[in-house]
């Protein structure tokens, strides 16, 4: 859908704080704004907005292009369609204009996607397309690209005759012109990609480090993933360093780290498909994830190198740690501590109840569950995935032990992979849990009861012929694998 009007007004005043002479200017846009009509659509009159890219290459050069509808020489852009964003709205238009994809550019620490300029133009009748004379308000937002040439251009035939790059002091729009030869003297924009967004990778000194499981919702960046702490830059940043400890602030206000030392810049992908520079932070605590009154996301966990391959990690992430980890290992070092949510805490610390449960299909495509003992504290009755609680070891390693120690399967620890997880709090008082789903890839054995106390009869079930009485969590678990989701919460 389009963006909101919401959204739209927002972006329109965060301009004019900065450029607070041009109200009057763009009083036509603001009545646009206080009526009833779509400001984004074709057919509101006398005006609606357009975006545009403003494309930088490292020899502060404008792209333009030759427009054969008005035969001017122009910044790519066009109209607003079904863009998240006014700033996905340029992206497009830009990269379906030009040919450049959306990951050869990337946003400015001088505006940070906000527009450098709104533009108020007049746009002549044509009566071929039944259009009466209009004004366009065009957002105009910067993009520096990230190669050190600009890449090869596949200009859109259809509505663009040429393109050339354009110093600053040549730009064709004199209100862009101006905006740009101001922010290369007042704030350095000198077309050099340059870092937007700082992360810190928090590690306990022993080998393991702190991943943080986020939201699995349209919107979040990288969603339904383990990552590193952090986030954009904002406009009240006065650098990354500041970015990164007001994110750990907003994230997780109870960690407590003495500093934070740069360590490497990588390269992420934003929902829209730009290229993001991320400056990376280290920073060493080792405290209990549960106590830091996480704000955003689902949970905050150690982990060891070792398990990584089993996660869902933002790209280029586990190569990150491990080379962190290579980095910072000594000859003569202590094994790094393994265990995955139940290592040593404060004494009096409320730590989760940490199940491990195994999704296994046969290749019919059909779930193994096993029926509960009738006098089961837990379930009595019902049907299971396959499960145990984590004690001092290792999440897999708990996987594997309860599968040969209850159904006398052998699964390797290195050939699961997490897919589910289910976070449940049964009541006010109760300590809250976490199951961990693993799907094993290859395993070896016949399901056996041996375990008659716990566990009376496995069978195999069709997801889409599960039994009646199946356990919540459980049904939720594999509804959510059905359908790709990564996290499920129940609760009182």
């Amino acid at each position: 859908m389009p963006p909101t009007c919401s959204h739209i007004r927002t972006t329109a005043e965060a301009y004019l704080d900065r450029h607070p002479d041009e109200r009057e200017a763009l009083s036509g846009l603001l009545s646009v704004l206080d009526s009833a009509d779509d400001p984004c659509s074709r057919a509101t009159l006398p005006g609606h907005i357009t975006c545009s890219a403003v494309v930088i290459d490292r020899d502060r050069r404008v792209l333009h292009i030759g427009h054969r509808g008005t035969g001017l020489l122009l910044v790519p852009g066009g109209h607003v369609e079904d863009d998240r964003t006014l700033l996905a709205a340029a992206l497009r238009e830009g990269c379906e204009e030009t040919g450049i994809r959306p990951g050869d550019l990337c946003l400015t620490p001088q505006f940070l996607g906000a527009p450098v300029d709104i533009d108020v133009h007049d746009i002549a009748a044509n009566p071929d397309k039944g259009e009466p004379a209009h004004r366009h308000f065009d957002f105009r937002f910067v993009f520096h690209l990230t190669g050190e040439q600009p890449p090869p251009l596949m200009l859109q035939e259809k509505e663009v005759s040429g393109a050339r790059w354009l110093a600053f002091a040549d730009v064709s729009s004199p209100t862009l012109r101006a905006k740009l030869l101001n922010a290369e003297a007042a704030l350095g924009l000198d077309g050099q990609p340059q870092p937007v967004n700082a992360s810190v990778l928090i590690h306990d000194g022993a080998g393991r480090y702190l991943l943080h499981l986020r939201d699995l919702l349209d919107g979040i960046w990288e969603p339904g993933v383990f990552a590193l702490l952090g986030g954009g830059r904002e406009p009240a940043d006065r650098c990354l360093n500041e970015t990164a400890w007001r994110e750990l602030t907003e994230e997780a206000p109870g960690l407590k780290v003495a500093d934070l030392t740069p360590y490497a810049v990588e390269e992420a992908t934003s929902i829209d498909g730009l290229a993001v520079p991320v400056q990376v932070y280290t920073a060493v605590w080792s405290g209990d994830p549960d106590a830091v009154g996480l704000q955003e996301g689902v949970l905050l966990r150690w982990f060891t190198p070792g398990m990584l391959d089993r996660l869902r990690l933002s790209p280029g992430l586990g190569d990150l740690i491990r080379r962190h980890a290579a980095e910072h290992s000594r000859a003569g070092d202590p094994p790094a501590r393994g265990h995955l949510l139940r290592d040593e805490a404060p004494e009096g610390t409320e730590l989760h109840i940490v199940g491990v449960h195994l999704h296994l299909q046969d290749e019919r495509g059909r779930i193994l569950l096993g029926r509960r003992h009738p006098d089961s504290k837990y379930a009595p009755d019902q049907w299971h995935f396959l499960a145990g609680h984590c004690e001092r070891e290792e999440a897999v390693s708990c996987l594997a032990r309860e599968a040969a120690e209850e159904a006398g399967l052998i699964i390797k620890p290195g050939d699961v992979e997490l897919v589910h997880l289910v976070h449940m709090v049964d009541s006010p008082s109760a300590r809250p849990r976490i199951g961990l789903v693993f799907r094993a890839r290859t395993w070896s054995g016949t399901p056996q009861v041996l375990e008659p106390d716990r566990c009376v009869e496995w069978r195999w079930w069709s997801p889409e012929d599960l039994p009646t009485e199946v356990v919540p969590y459980t049904r939720a678990a594999i509804d959510g694998i059905s359908h790709g989701r990564l996290y499920t919460a129940t609760g009182w």
